[in-house]
């Protein structure tokens, strides 16, 4: 059978095709166009357009003939679509005078509510991710009286302890109690440090008081946790960062709590009564029982996390209905937004509310998501999420370019991570793409030292506390250094995961989350990471320039950010040696990274990359 829809037929990601490009605003009329050849004498076309937001509905849409483009039939059609915030899948119908018909796959339009002016701070700078107990500590705590049965390492160069440190009477592991100290009064000492990163956004794990070290199982969301400091520390830590022009965002764990809360209570640690306690407790209707009070709903099934009920009334006046509701609270403290942690595990209205509460208490503040897969499509409970459709979440964290770059990075296509990039820049809407967190680890990741360094996102056999052979950790660095390379320059907020910069390694938590080794940095890495710091802060083009492609083949990628002026990221992820040749405007390009200078005649850039190297020409 004839390929009656090859590439020349249509292209949804092409003006030629498509107008306007990718996700677009509520109203906004696309005009759809389709090339079959001519000589397939194909005389009738239709779209067939279905919302999936408005229960399938299905509207069918003849296209016009609009004559002929070489050896091609154009056929022209209108969607429009006023009324409608959500999905639509399209695809097209050919037939003939002779019976014969064609369709075409099936493509997305995200149709997003753009009636709301999106913050876009966040995506421009450098966002530097700190998990608090392991960044630095200016003093060693105390634990007694506090929340949890906690341990203190006195040496900051120790490992955490993996698994379990005790039980519970009921014989469940107690895990992760086992701190460091590191607290807010550090992380100020280190803002010029951050500053001198190029770093314009702290993005803090939780820091509400818990028992574990992580802080994922809140106890008090309006206390910071001792041992980190209290509020008057942390709304000092917010001047002294917005002074540097940093701004802050908080972690937001909404979807449970801790086992020891005063919610739960369920170690009897908080004199008042909680869920565990009492049904007759102010927050009983919070949590899920099963058989009361040892059987619960948690998260993941993990007992330490009981998950709460989030259209329970009193839970939602406390997160961000109310006047001094939690979210509400801490953005009057100095924070500048929220990350919310498994938002794809709330429901959408949950998050709506988040959102508006934000935007009352300050029109600039964001919120970012934590979702690990394509915001645009992601299904949840059997339900396809509103993430991206405004008023809900700002932006993501960016997982797939973190999956997709690393696969890259250990030998896959450049061409790999060119289409799952497109896809995202087109699936999503604009603010979404550019406030994207964009990562290559996080504290629920390996460290990416040791990932590229053993070429694996598992740990695999290898006892997990180990580091890497010296051979493993070259290796390792060269691929980094490329790896960052991307990430900086790409569109979206360039996260740095706290001591990356200086050459952490560790495999699973909790030797990921080891604290940082101030006294044993890589300063040469350091020095790259701030090289490319100060270029993400001070080129324009870096910032808030457009995505153009250039070659992306197998070791290959390249791509330009454009603007006022046009930089281009070349990358050799191969081991063997690259040439890629360059359209050039200019007589000549220059390195940025090592100020080399290199010619350009008429109007062509003709490059040798080394294996696993790469450049920032502008």
């Amino acid at each position: 059978m004839p390929a009656y829809f090859d590439r020349d037929t249509y292209q949804s990601r092409l003006e030629r095709y498509k107008t306007p490009y990718g996700a677009v605003s509520s109203g906004t009329v696309v005009t759809l166009n389709i090339r079959p050849r001519r000589a397939f004498g194909f005389s009738k076309a239709t779209l067939t357009a279905r919302f999936e937001f408005a229960d399938d509905y299905i509207e069918t849409i003849p296209m016009e003939w609009a004559g002929l483009d070489g050896n091609r039939d154009v056929f022209t059609c209108t969607l429009d679509t006023s009324g409608y915030v959500g999905l639509v899948w399209y695809g097209f119908r050919l037939e003939s005078l002779d019976g014969v018909t064609a369709d075409s796959k099936t493509y997305q339009l995200t149709v997003y509510d753009g009636s709301e002016e999106v913050p876009d701070w966040f995506g421009k700078g450098v966002c530097y991710q700190i998990f608090p107990d392991r960044f630095h500590r200016t003093k060693l705590p105390e634990p007694k009286g506090l929340a949890g049965n906690r341990t203190i390492h006195r040496s900051w160069d120790e490992d955490p302890i993996p698994g379990a440190v005790g039980r519970t009477p009921k014989g469940k592991d107690i895990c992760n109690r086992d701190f460091f100290g590191g607290n807010l009064a550090g992380v100020e000492e280190k803002l010029d440090y951050l500053s001198a990163l190029g770093v314009e956004t702290i993005y803090f794990c939780p820091i509400f008081e818990a028992a574990e070290n992580h802080r994922y199982g809140t106890a008090d969301y309006h206390k910071i946790d001792p041992m980190l400091g209290d509020e008057a520390d942390f709304r000092r830590l917010c001047d002294a960062a917005h002074s540097r022009g940093i701004r802050v965002i908080l972690d937001g764990v909404f979807n449970h709590t801790g086992f020891v809360s005063r919610y739960f209570n369920g170690d009897g640690f908080y004199p008042t009564e909680g869920a565990y306690q009492s049904q007759e407790s102010p927050y009983y209707s919070w949590f899920q029982f099963k058989q009361w009070p040892d059987e619960y709903e948690s998260w993941w099934g993990i007992y330490s996390l009981p998950a709460v009920q989030e259209n329970d009334p009193g839970y939602r006046r406390f997160i961000f209905g109310g006047e001094d509701a939690v979210v509400r609270r801490w953005l009057r403290a100095g924070a500048d937004g929220w990350r919310l942690d498994v938002a794809d595990e709330l429901p959408d209205d949950f998050v709506a509310g988040i959102h508006q509460a934000v935007r009352e208490t300050d029109p600039n503040a964001v919120v970012i998501g934590e979702v690990w897969e394509d915001g645009s499509t992601k299904i949840a409970y059997n339900v396809r999420r509103r993430h991206l459709l405004g008023r809900h979440l700002d932006g993501l964290m960016n997982y797939p370019f973190r999956s997709t770059a690393i696969h890259y990075l250990l030998g896959g296509g450049a061409e790999g991570f060119q289409e799952e990039m497109e896809t995202l820049r087109e699936n999503y809407p604009r603010f979404a793409f550019y406030s994207a967190m964009n990562a290559l680890g996080t504290h629920d990741t390996l460290r990416i030292l040791t990932c590229l360094g053993t070429g694996s996102t598992e740990a695999g056999s290898r006892d997990s506390a180990s580091l890497l052979t010296d051979a493993e950790r070259r290796l390792g660095l060269a691929r980094l250094r490329i790896g960052v390379l991307i990430l900086f320059t790409f569109p979206g907020a360039p996260t740095v995961y706290y001591g990356d910069e200086v050459g952490m390694e560790g495999f699973q938590d909790p030797f990921n989350r080891r604290p940082f080794p101030w006294n044993r940095m890589d300063q040469e890495l350091l020095v790259y990471f701030r090289t490319l710091g100060h270029l993400r802060k001070t080129r324009e083009a870096l910032r808030t320039g457009e995505i153009q492609w250039g070659p992306c083949q197998g070791g290959l990628l390249t791509f330009f950010r454009c603007g006022e002026e046009t930089l281009c990221t070349v990358v050799n992820a191969s081991n063997r040696t690259e040439q890629v040749t360059l359209p050039w405007p200019a007589p000549v390009a220059t390195d940025l990274l090592t100020g080399t200078v290199y010619a350009a005649p008429h109007g062509t850039l003709a490059l040798e990359l080394p294996g696993i190297s790469g450049m920032l020409l502008v």
